[in-house]
């Protein structure tokens, strides 16, 4: 019998301060409402913070001398206990389609990987939230890779703040980016708290003033944090469902041993009555043979079909890295599965595959990182080494 993994076995550690830096506040890492509680230590008025706010995440500026409507002494003064730094860029890839791949370097170790995705009226950026992942879904090349740490505040932000000076086209209110989604390395609402002040910030009117339908948040489905989500910072939901069936999906997204179907869908239909856009999105990657059959699309209808008012789905083309065991499915599977799917009046829509050529779609991302939390030896010790198993002989 398979047993159930336990997520506080794979709950990540806050990241390493800077060896060089620790004594100094990152700003970036700082929510508005932090920044204003620390300049009231340093006995500066709310106003202040409001200033340094702007200058930081709207106008991008690092350089506090540069930061003209503070008071000299003031800028002195943050120049000795603050500082501005985002992760640095090691690669910068340009796919054929537009879509760009950074590979990111961290202050605390590792690297992780931010994707920038053009299109004619949006530009959207798929941002990482920890430095691998602890869930191995078994169709995700970042799963099958480990996992080390969360990242900070600081550098979840920074990867939003690097590609607005990075990105030279702007699309919405001369912003280069106009769209956030947390779908890059790692889980995120096993970040909770960083992911959630990351997302206070890209939504604060001083800050970058996304609207709460343009900041996604994708889960693989950990029930207690999406009903903390809820009651925290509604924003856009997006769940990593993949299977129509408890079954199935305990093989393809192993966390659904924890939380199953049933459980799942009722945390979703919770957040459905706050979302923002009205509907959640559910996220659905086509394995040839595996989940693309009309049995399978009948059991999606008959998963979804009683709230189809509150969904979207997208069916993704499944991007092949090696030895992942699967394939993609065809076209005309993938037309045949939406097909049925619009039939029964669920709202489907096939995605398109960008930046494939460099490894920058959907579940290709890796970055470089050492497996600290030893997650293949814990996976074994809970029962879960047949996964890969049950895997190829589905394949």
């Amino acid at each position: 019998m398979t047993s159930v993994i336990e997520v506080d076995t794979l709950t990540p550690q806050p990241a390493a301060a800077h060896p060089s830096e620790n004594t100094r506040v990152n700003l970036l890492g700082l929510s508005p409402q932090q920044l204003r509680d620390w300049f009231a230590e340093l006995g500066e008025k709310p106003f202040r913070a409001t200033q340094v706010l702007k200058w930081v995440h709207q106008r991008r500026v690092d350089d506090f001398d540069a930061m003209t409507d503070l008071a000299k002494s003031l800028r002195d003064k943050l120049k000795v206990l603050a500082c501005i730094r985002a992760p640095s860029v090691r690669l910068d890839q340009t796919s054929s389609d537009g879509t760009r791949k950074f590979l990111l370097e961290l202050d605390g170790g590792g690297s992780v990987e931010m994707v920038y995705i053009p299109e004619d009226d949006r530009a959207t950026l798929c941002i990482s939230s920890q430095v691998g992942c602890s869930l191995a879904c078994t169709f995700c090349s970042t799963g099958r890779q480990g996992f080390n740490r969360n990242l900070s505040t600081a550098e979840i932000v920074g990867q939003l703040w690097l590609a607005e000076r990075l990105i030279d086209r702007a699309v919405n209110h001369n912003r280069a980016i106009s769209n956030v989604v947390f779908m890059g390395m790692g889980e995120p609402l096993l970040n909770f708290e960083a992911v959630v002040d990351s997302a206070t910030l890209m939504l604060d009117d001083n800050a970058y003033g996304l609207s709460r339908r343009r900041v996604t948040i994708s889960t693989s489905g950990i029930v207690p944090a999406i009903d903390r989500l809820r009651e925290r910072l509604p924003v856009a939901l997006a769940i990593s469902l993949h299977a129509p069936d408890d079954p199935l999906r305990d093989v393809l997204v192993p966390i659904n041993q924890k939380y199953p179907m049933a459980e799942l869908m009722a945390a979703c239909d919770r957040y459905a009555e706050v979302v923002p856009h009205g509907a959640i999105i559910y996220e659905y990657v086509m394995l040839d043979g595996v989940n693309d059959e009309p049995a399978h699309a009948e059991a999606l209808v008959k998963l979804l079909g009683p709230r189809k008012d509150a969904v979207k789905i997208n069916l993704i083309p499944f991007n092949p890295f090696p030895d992942s065991g699967y394939q993609r499915s065809s076209r005309n599977r993938i037309e045949r599965f939406r097909v049925q799917l619009k039939a029964a009046g669920i709202n489907t829509v096939p995605r398109k595959t960008r930046g494939d050529d460099i490894d920058a779609a959907c579940g290709q991302l890796v970055g470089q990182f050492e497996d600290k939390a030893r997650r293949s030896q814990k996976l074994a010790q809970m029962g879960l080494a047949q996964i890969k198993v049950i895997t190829e002989d589905r394949s």
